[in-house]
């Protein structure tokens, strides 16, 4: 009988984490949940990309928890935008109906 050596497959932590705090930022901490979502998500990116081959997952993991990131980004600055605009248009408008 020959011993055959199995091949342990670990999920990166970062991976979780990124995806953790990708579903968080849209619950509880909206901004920064966001660049934590983000930061990890690189990093567990790079880590799955420089671990031996076949020996580390959560790629998928880490991709969603960068798409929710960057699309949390993305619309809080949407949103900013839109206010700021919002508010120096309306104010702007305000002041040019009150010709005396």
């Amino acid at each position: 009988m020959s011993y055959q050596p199995t091949s342990y497959r670990s999920t990166s932590s970062l991976a979780v984490v990124s995806l953790i705090f990708g579903i968080v930022c849209w619950l509880v901490l909206p901004f920064i949940g966001a660049i934590v979502a983000i930061v990890c998500g690189h990093l567990a990116r790079g880590e799955i990309r420089r671990a031996e081959p076949g020996t580390m997952e959560g790629d998928g993991l880490a991709v969603t928890g960068l798409v929710l990131g960057y699309v949390h980004l993305a619309l809080a600055l949407l949103a900013a935008v839109v206010i700021i605009a919002f508010l120096v248009l309306g104010f702007g408008i305000g002041l040019h109906s009150l010709h005396w």
